[in-house]
């Protein structure tokens, strides 16, 4: 990843948590090109940090974005009922 893409997910991580409540899709939605699994990868990296630095709020709501984005994308596993129900 080159450093200018990092920068640009940190700038958009920025927005996100800058952004009212509320208005994270339209965030999302106006820098589409940066929403890949390298985004989610940096939400995360980010997130840890902040809960290691003790702001379990941002840390919360960072893993919450990139849980959903990963879904989003495909990166993320839904386990069915079906398959619960096999084990």
């Amino acid at each position: 990843m080159s450093e200018e893409r990092q920068t640009q997910y940190f700038n958009l991580i920025d927005e996100l948590l800058r952004c009212p409540n509320g208005q994270e899709p339209e965030v999302l939605e106006s820098q589409p090109e940066l929403i890949d699994s390298g985004f989610v990868h940096t939400m995360l990296q980010v997130a840890t940090m902040f809960a290691h630095e003790g702001n379990q709020d941002g840390a919360q709501f960072l893993f919450f974005i990139a849980r959903e984005l990963a879904k989003q994308l495909g990166l993320y596993p839904e386990v069915s009922n079906e398959v619960a129900t096999q084990e």
